[in-house]
């Protein structure tokens, strides 16, 4: 599969009014659902550089503030910024702390000043931008000399088992697209922010039955969002196709869903 253009690539992601929508309305519901996310956002913070001590950091994409409240607890003595593109998780997160601001706002174009952050953390959420090189430039522009980007977001593959069993039962886009390993690495290489890693981890959720996972996707906010996605109610013989052919899949464990995650650290060296 090629690499798609930052142009091409939007027509095939969320709108993003829609995306903060969506995350507004699965705000009460997000943690309780949210093993991947944890597991995740626990795998980063172990590798950030061990020498960073920032003055101020940024959650971006902050979601319901798990990570804003471990990142203050990690780092008591620095300001904490928190921002997301969804209201509905600002209104959520604010009131738990963590954070000493929580900003409404899209990492495509924050709304921060220059050289104003040592450390930019964001965990699963730089999937919804289409322009990732416009993410990086604007957390090169926003960044102090040496301080560091660190993230991780979902590759091509996610929800694999997901997407395949949907193609056995119509050709329709059932499953949120996600970018190739390789523009991640394209993008990265070639950004002013220099790259000191950046790995792909795969995480392997299992679950009794199919409708737990879907359950699951809607209460974080992460159901189909796709366009071309099918219009209204799936009719009760296409869940039964869907649920045969995931069961193809099935392990001791239970129905494996797969997640691609790539994690990346980059620095601001000028």
């Amino acid at each position: 599969m090629t690499d798609l253009s930052s142009a091409t690539l939007a027509n095939h992601l969320p709108d993003k009014r829609q995306v903060a929508v969506s995350f507004s309305r699965a705000a009460t519901t997000y943690d309780g659902v949210a093993e991947l996310q944890r597991a995740v956002g626990h795998e980063l913070i172990a590798r950030l550089p061990p020498h960073l001590t920032p003055g101020r950091w940024l959650d971006l994409g902050c979601g319901t503030g798990y990570f804003s409240r471990v990142l203050g607890q990690h780092f008591a003595q620095s300001q904490g910024l928190a921002l997301d593109i969804a209201q509905g998780m600002l209104s959520y997160a604010r009131p738990l702390g963590g954070a000493q601001h929580f900003i409404a706002g899209d990492a495509e174009s924050l709304p921060l000043q220059n050289n104003s952050c040592d450390l930019i953390f964001s965990s699963l959420a730089l999937q919804w931008c289409a322009d990732f090189n416009a993410v990086l430039s604007e957390a090169h522009r926003v960044l102090k000399p040496g301080g560091v980007l660190a993230f991780a977001s979902l590759c091509v593959g996610t929800l694999g088992e997901l997407r395949d069993s949907w193609r056995a039962v119509d050709g329709q886009v059932h499953v949120n697209r996600f970018r190739e390993l390789e523009t991640y690495q394209q993008v990265c290489a070639h950004s002013d922010l220099q790259v000191l890693g950046l790995q792909i981890q795969p995480h392997v959720l299992h679950y009794p039955q199919v409708r737990q996972l879907t359950h699951e996707l809607k209460a974080l906010g992460a159901h189909n969002l796709n366009p071309g996605r099918p219009e209204g109610l799936t009719s009760r013989a296409r869940i039964q196709r869907l649920v045969g052919a995931y069961e193809q899949y099935r392990q001791p464990l239970g129905l494996p869903a797969t997640y691609q995650v790539i994690y990346g650290i980059l620095e601001k060296t000028r």
